[in-house]
């Protein structure tokens, strides 16, 4: 089987490469089935590794691949080594490889206009809370009204339930966080929901803005919902790793 993934559609610089794998074109079994590229959620280690070699056959290096927390810190590609701590990762150098593996959080790619510097970025609603995509800006170095930013496949704000409490962490923030929660249930206006709809597309979108970077594409999709195409934790429990790439040529 033909490993799939998707390319973002976004008007990145022609030296900037990208791309987001999906759960099809690997050996791995049930319910890992097929393309999981994680090595720390119970599959064969032996099948991880051929569908890392898979992989590894359309990029220019391995991955950096990341201890991943749902933080802020944010790795150097071109010097830290596999398996550092980190939810997200910087490259300068050519040929660098930044990859953040998701199954319902939201994997964010950035690069600048001119190609000098890229990123990936893990963001569950924890990271977004916490800044993750704020540090991996902040990281890049660069003016952040010349990052163009790719929101990959994420759990969709028709499946993604959470508590009052989540709600009120984005709010406190920033208030028009708020414009990114639907009651799960309907109910009486003057009856505060027990659960609410997250719309986390939207949230990264308000925290990309906050700090200037206004040029974001993707954000579509549904993991929850896409079955035959996308791992999702909220769904399965027990189920593979998705991974988003970018790097220089």
């Amino acid at each position: 089987m033909q490993v799939d993934w998707i390319v973002p559609d976004w008007p990145a610089p022609s030296c900037v490469r990208a791309l987001m794998t999906t759960r099809v074109g690997g050996v791995s079994r049930p319910p890992y089935d097929s393309f999981n590229l994680a090595t720390h959620v119970g599959d064969d280690p032996i099948a991880v590794a051929e569908n890392r070699r898979r992989l590894r056959h359309h990029l220019p290096a391995e991955p950096l691949w990341l201890k991943q927390v749902h933080g802020t810190s944010v790795a150097d590609a071109g010097r830290d080594t596999a398996e550092v701590v980190a939810d997200a990762a910087v490259a300068r150098a050519p040929g660098r490889v930044c990859a953040v593996l998701t199954a319902d959080c939201l994997p964010v790619l950035l690069c600048d206009a001119r190609g000098s510097v890229v990123a990936a970025a893990h963001a569950g609603w924890r990271g977004l809370v916490a800044g993750v995509l704020e540090e991996t800006v902040r990281s890049m170095g660069i003016g952040p009204a010349r990052i163009l930013a790719w929101l990959g496949p994420a759990i969709g704000p028709d499946a993604f339930e959470v508590g009052e409490e989540v709600r009120q962490a984005f709010i406190e923030h920033h208030p028009m966080a708020a414009t990114a929660f639907r009651p799960a249930l309907p109910g009486t206006l003057d009856e505060l929901p027990r659960k609410w709809l997250a719309d986390l597309y939207a949230l990264a979108r308000l925290r990309l803005a906050a700090v200037g970077v206004e040029r974001v594409y993707g954000g579509v999709g549904c993991t929850h919902r896409e079955a035959d195409r996308f791992y999702s934790y909220r769904r399965d429990g027990r189920t593979g790793r998705m991974a988003a790439l970018i790097w220089r040529e």
